[in-house]
């Protein structure tokens, strides 16, 4: 697993941005846009062991259809899906001005993909597998909550 903050939001942090709070388990959704079974259902496994709403799509456009805008939480989003891909949902994000941090997990790992992935709007990209602890680490990260086992 390898974690790429996207842009400089490591280094632009103020010390009074890195409190965290704890969210409200009903008002957190996590996103997860995967169209690998295995995949979608892992990742919401995880995200409710923690108290958290998960919310798994098998694609970006049943994702897209149902995005409800003023949530609190992030979106966990594959690359490669068929018919519309997570770079289209990324740009369709972006156009819609959401507000929710996208975390990108890929097994599509290089330059290219980071670059215009990070241009779209991406907090972070993550190189499937992805590692519990390092995913739940990236979701409070990008959201500023505490998610945690």
């Amino acid at each position: 697993m390898v974690g790429t903050p996207l842009g400089q939001a490591f280094i632009t942090m103020q010390p009074e941005n890195l409190s965290v709070a704890k969210p409200e388990q009903k008002s957190l959704a996590i996103y997860i846009v995967d169209d690998d079974d295995d995949v979608r259902f892992g990742f919401a496994r995880l995200i409710r062991s923690v108290g958290v709403n998960a919310r798994p799509y098998a694609s970006a456009q049943c994702f897209l259809d149902e995005l409800v805008e003023g949530e609190q939480g992030c979106i966990l989003l594959d690359l490669t899906m068929p018919r519309v891909t997570g770079h289209h949902a990324l740009a369709r994000l972006k156009q819609l001005g959401s507000r929710l941090p996208v975390i990108v997990i890929s097994a599509r790992d290089d330059e290219v993909t980071r670059a215009m992935v990070r241009d779209l709007g991406a907090k972070m990209f993550l190189r499937k597998p992805v590692d519990d602890q390092a995913l739940l680490d990236a979701i409070n990260w990008a959201t500023g909550f505490s998610l945690g086992r």
